[in-house]
């Protein structure tokens, strides 16, 4: 059963990919010369691509990090870590990329003409994306690829269990809280990245004061 699941999150990614690229190829002669790709934090379109990168922007950019993502823990310096959490490691893998195709299929709706409020369609799925990182960061070995690493991390893994221990739970309360961003779009940003800023800037000083005590 372990295998078959971790076929699958290997099999996954590319899937994925294709998805988007066909998307693309059925999609590209029924779009407009000039398509939006960009909103402003009110959900109004603010910004605009050319009709071909409009369209083949997102699978390439979904191709360029699933091929990152297969190449790097080959070469990092502690490989053998990443190992011991790959299951976890591939499943960041799968949502980060079932996060791009969600996001290209609104940008494909909206240049096709349907209309809807985008930021309140994106938050939940932005909320759910921080939740698995949080579970990833929780069981994430000490490594040179993914995490929180700060030179305390990396200089002891003492350090880096604990801050991911913390780092895990805080991410997944981060998207409990980004959730709010939904039902209050009007404030969607500072609900949505006030939260990831704390967390972020707390885990950085919360590394140092624990290195530093463990090393007196």
């Amino acid at each position: 059963m372990k295998r078959t699941i971790q076929f699958l999150l290997r099999m996954v990614p590319i899937s994925l990919v294709l998805v988007a690229f066909v998307a693309g190829f059925i999609a590209y002669p029924h779009l407009p010369d000039q398509m939006s790709t960009h909103w402003n934090i009110q959900g109004e379109a603010d910004g605009s691509m050319g009709k071909f990168w409009g369209t083949f922007f997102a699978p390439v950019v979904m191709l360029i990090m699933y091929a990152v993502f297969l190449i790097i823990p080959r070469i990092d310096q502690k490989k053998e870590n990443i190992r011991q959490f790959r299951r976890d490691f591939d499943l960041f893998i799968v949502t980060m990329l079932v996060f791009f195709l969600y996001l290209y299929g609104l940008v494909l709706a909206w240049n096709f003409g349907y209309r809807f409020d985008f930021v309140r369609l994106l938050v939940p799925t932005l909320a759910g994306l921080f939740y698995i990182i949080g579970h990833v960061v929780g069981r994430a070995k000490q490594n040179w690829t993914i995490g929180i690493r700060t030179p305390w991390t990396l200089s002891s893994e003492s350090v880096w269990k604990k801050t991911h221990a913390l780092g895990g739970r805080l991410f997944k309360l981060d998207a409990i809280i980004m959730l709010g961003g939904a039902l209050v779009p009007r404030y969607a940003f500072w609900i949505l990245f006030v939260p990831l800023v704390a967390t972020t800037v707390f885990l950085v000083g919360y590394s140092y004061v624990i290195y530093t005590r463990e090393r007196r």
